[in-house]
């Protein structure tokens, strides 16, 4: 039993990563005031039919966790003719950024009363992408000293500039290089999900 205290104690047991829906043992520390899980699929169900159908070729990327909504879809890609083509594609997404910028307001917001999240959008073209409004989101974690340390030495070593900003680091290092391991826990979770809402209801 000692080990499993250790890893609950850890930042990892508490880290939200983002298609993760809350629920289950390991979802329920968010406390009273947080908001309720939702299921991804729902969500992705909802602003299909919400957005207006002339804004992306397909279907939206919605990447959800605790705090946020990411919204990102796909423009057409403009003719640049003799242009640079990276130019002309970062021209349409500021286009649609600031054409948009009024029907996105009234999405997010209906979006944010229905889910209880802020939205962030997002959009890509060929291969400029580019999110407008990630949230900055603090989160609360007690770390034991060999944690303190690891934070320290990135700190002492000149990577960070101060332990928040080496346990952000440390985050985006585990989410680049563990991204299959990631992938297969959120398969695990939506497959527990998916047993658990086939079960009786209480």
């Amino acid at each position: 039993m000692h080990g499993h205290h250790r890893f609950a104690d850890s930042p990892f047991a508490r880290m939200g990563a983002p298609g993760f829906r809350g629920r289950g043992p390991g979802g329920r520390g968010r406390g009273a005031e947080g908001p309720p899980p939702v299921d991804r699929a729902e969500v992705a169900g909802w602003f299909a039919g919400r957005l207006p159908d002339g804004w992306f070729t397909g279907p939206v990327e919605i990447t959800v966790d605790r705090d946020e909504i990411t919204v990102v879809g796909s423009l057409a890609e403009p003719d640049a003719g003799e242009g640079d083509p990276a130019a002309a594609r970062a021209g349409r997404i500021a286009r649609f950024r600031e054409d948009t910028r009024e029907q996105r307001m009234a999405v997010a917001d209906a979006a944010q009363a229905r889910y209880g999240r802020s939205v962030a959008w997002g959009a890509a073209c060929g291969d400029v992408r580019e999110v407008f409004t990630n949230a900055s989101v603090p989160v609360m974690t007690r770390l034991r000293q060999p944690e303190r340390l690891v934070l320290d030495t990135l700190v002492d070593a000149g990577v960070a500039r101060s332990r928040s900003e080496a346990l952000v680091w440390a985050v985006r290092l585990v989410g680049r290089n563990a991204d299959s391991w990631l992938t297969e826990l959120r398969e695990a979770m939506a497959s527990v999900e998916e047993v658990r809402g086939r079960g009786p209801q209480p």
